[in-house]
């Protein structure tokens, strides 16, 4: 009867504990890797990447600024996220030119 009783509770508790972890795992989900949303507020840290999302839902069409802080999701349609993109390829160009050595 004792060990009938014992079972029972490490039955239950096994339950309780599958139950709990199933649970878990079922509610996780990966986080959104893209931009599903932008700002039109202007990026003034210093860009150290920038990347082009195409629209595919649930992402929107985003011109990506990254710092060393974060990540901006910012609106293509915005005359300043153009100009910025223009710097920043033109600024890497410069350091590609720079640092080429002269031909021998």
């Amino acid at each position: 009867m004792e060990t009938q009783r014992t079972l029972m509770r490490s039955l239950a508790v096994a339950v309780v504990i599958t139950s709990v972890i199933w649970t878990t795992t079922a509610d996780y989900q990966k986080p959104n890797s893209c931009c599903t949303k932008v700002s039109t507020a202007e990026v003034t840290d210093p860009i150290i990447n920038i990347r082009l999302q195409h629209e595919s839902l649930p992402c929107v069409k985003a011109v990506i600024f990254e710092t060393e802080q974060r990540v901006f999701c910012s609106d293509p349609t915005q005359r300043w996220v153009w100009k910025k993109v223009k710097q920043f390829f033109r600024a890497q160009r410069n350091k590609h030119l720079a640092s080429t050595p002269p031909p021998a």
